[in-house]
């Protein structure tokens, strides 16, 4: 049974504990969000938008107690944790301003004659299963669409987010939406009682392989809709640039964004080899010169991992990779609690684990590949396919070779290129469906036809 717990990575200190919810509540819980899911029609779209737009606001209010609130659970650095309440509250008002319009009717041409169209309206309870690396973020853009769109949410956050996850509660039951998104923390074995509630619709998970498979499992066996963000082994791959320095710089960026676990960091660095020598020596440099420290320092590059656990994983694949012969540039196998050092690994060869691992840390891994047939081979040899980084000053180029990876998205010469209007999400490992941008109103919607009689 999962223990909810706040344990300060940057200390080690175990700061509070959490009961776990009781089956009383856990039925109390899906009844309250039926109920307030009746009567959610589409003409009440704008008042929900409204509503969320008050969310967006209580987000930039309370945006430092946020902060510190996650710097504490899972170790994000404070300006990164308030960076994330921001881009957060963005998200909300991205929908607040535009999803009504996105939801308008769509009229269908009918042969038959008449009028026929089609509106896009909730299922019901939606339940969303949410992880601890961005614990604002991940909730902002699975719970404003649905809301606007008139579905009810249960969140089930992370074990170590229970703070957080109360806080956002908090922020929509101030925003009016009383019981249209209700806190759960619920076990493992009652999440599966939940899915197959017949009152709860769906499933929204972002998280691990292992917990993707579990869920859509039981929500196949029951036919819930799901929607999987799983994880990811992104490339970042170096064909053509005049500017190395820059391309170093967006290539280490790409791979210590929250101190390297995001699912979406560039954890593969293939480079063409007319540039992989210069660039391996300057991204070497460059991951030297990273900063660390505890998430309450200002200025700071990373902070520690999430636990001493998540630190003692990737040590493991570190020193697995070694052992089976990769080169460790720059860095460690061994983590210091739940600091880990910037990491770089070259000569890992697809006979090696680390090869199709995720490393979800400050750790990279170099490539060296003779052509853009290469890089294609490679990056598509992973089983993962959420996102990718193209670095081609040929745009024509570019798109053609971003035309060839199995990914569901392509960055051309830059990152941190997202947006609450660009749809997020991959194929093979890394789940199916779409967040964020209009795509993600579709996910959930009963997408009911009317047709007229001519």
């Amino acid at each position: 049974m999962p223990q909810y717990q706040i344990t300060d990575p940057s200390t080690g200190e175990t700061l509070a504990n959490y009961a776990s919810a009781t089956d009383a509540e856990v039925a109390n819980a899906i009844a309250a969000t039926a109920a307030a899911y009746q009567g959610t029609v589409a003409a009440e779209r704008a008042s929900r938008a409204q509503k969320i737009a008050r969310v967006a606001e209580l987000h930039l209010e309370r945006a430092d107690e946020l902060a510190a609130i996650i710097a504490q659970e899972m170790g994000k650095p404070i300006d990164q944790s308030r960076g994330e309440v921001e881009f957060s509250a963005s998200i909300y008002t991205y929908y607040a301003e535009e999803a009504v319009a996105h939801l308008a009717d769509e009229e269908i041409p009918n042969e038959g004659g008449g009028r026929a169209f089609v509106r896009r309206v909730g299922l019901g309870v939606i339940l969303g299963i949410m992880p601890w690396n961005f614990p604002y973020y991940q909730v902002a853009r699975f719970a404003a669409p649905n809301l606007i769109l008139g579905n009810t949410i249960l969140l089930k956050h992370a074990e170590q987010c229970p703070r957080s996850a109360e806080a956002i509660a908090q922020i929509y039951r101030d925003a009016g939406f009383g019981d249209s998104l209700v806190n759960l923390r619920a076990t493992h074995e009652q999440i599966e009682d939940v899915i197959a509630d017949p009152r709860v619709q769906g499933v929204s998970l972002t998280g691990s392989e292992r917990a993707g498979a579990a869920v859509a499992e039981i929500a196949g066996r029951h036919l819930k809709k799901v929607v999987l963000e799983l994880g990811g082994s992104d490339v970042f791959l170096v064909l053509d640039t005049s500017d190395l320095d820059a391309t170093v710089a967006m290539a280490v960026e790409a791979r210590i964004e929250n101190s390297g676990q995001a699912c979406n960091g560039s954890k593969r660095i293939v480079v063409l080899d007319r540039y992989y020598d210069e660039f391996a020596e300057k991204f070497v440099a460059a991951m030297r010169a990273v900063t660390s420290g505890p998430a309450t320092e200002t200025g700071i590059n990373i902070g520690p991992l999430s636990s001493t656990r998540a630190a003692e994983l990737l040590g493991a694949q570190v020193a697995r990779a070694v052992e089976q012969g990769a080169v460790l540039e720059l860095g460690t196998a061994e983590p210091n609690g739940a600091f880990f050092a910037p990491t770089v690994l070259s000569g890992v060869t697809s006979d090696m684990d680390a090869y199709t691992q995720e490393l979800f840390g400050p750790a990279a891994v170099l490539y060296r590949v003779a052509d853009d047939a290469a890089a294609i081979q490679l990056a598509n040899s992973s089983p993962y396919g959420l996102g990718s980084v193209v670095i081609c000053e040929d745009l024509d180029r570019a798109v053609a070779i971003g035309d060839q990876l199995e990914v569901g998205m392509v960055f051309m010469n830059g990152v941190g290129l997202d947006g609450p209007h660009l749809p997020f999400g991959g194929v093979k490992r890394s789940g199916f469906g779409r967040e964020l941008g209009r795509y993600a109103l579709e996910e959930f919607a009963n997408k009911k036809l009317f047709v007229f009689a001519e």
